[in-house]
């Protein structure tokens, strides 16, 4: 595998189109088909070029079936046990997220 040239910032380009990706994502969402294909083709590019994505991003579709969330079409979130559980209607994927208490006083 070559190595790649100085001055190209590669990892700088990939944030940038996965950025551009889960906002096609976003203004797509009436259309599912082509919303988690742009969600596939930015997971693809965060994990060739090894970047995390934000939390922000990460939760913004399904990891199990790759559908942007729309909260109230495709995703339920509800509050239970100091959680925040969101349910994907497509799959039915459960995914918790705990509630963190306010440490700053």
């Amino acid at each position: 595998m070559a190595r790649s040239e100085k001055g190209v910032p590669v990892k700088q380009i990939a944030r940038e189109r996965i950025q551009i990706l889960f906002r096609l994502a976003q203004e797509t969402r009436d259309n599912p088909v082509l919303s988690a294909r742009y969600i596939s083709l930015a997971r693809e590019i965060s994990m060739r070029q090894r970047l995390r994505l934000s939390k922000q991003q990460k939760r913004s579709f399904c990891k199990s079936c790759g559908t942007y969330f729309v909260p109230g079409e495709n995703l339920r979130v509800r509050v239970q046990h100091g959680k925040v559980v969101y349910t994907c209607q497509e799959c039915g994927n459960v995914v918790r997220i705990p509630i963190r208490k306010n440490t700053n006083r």
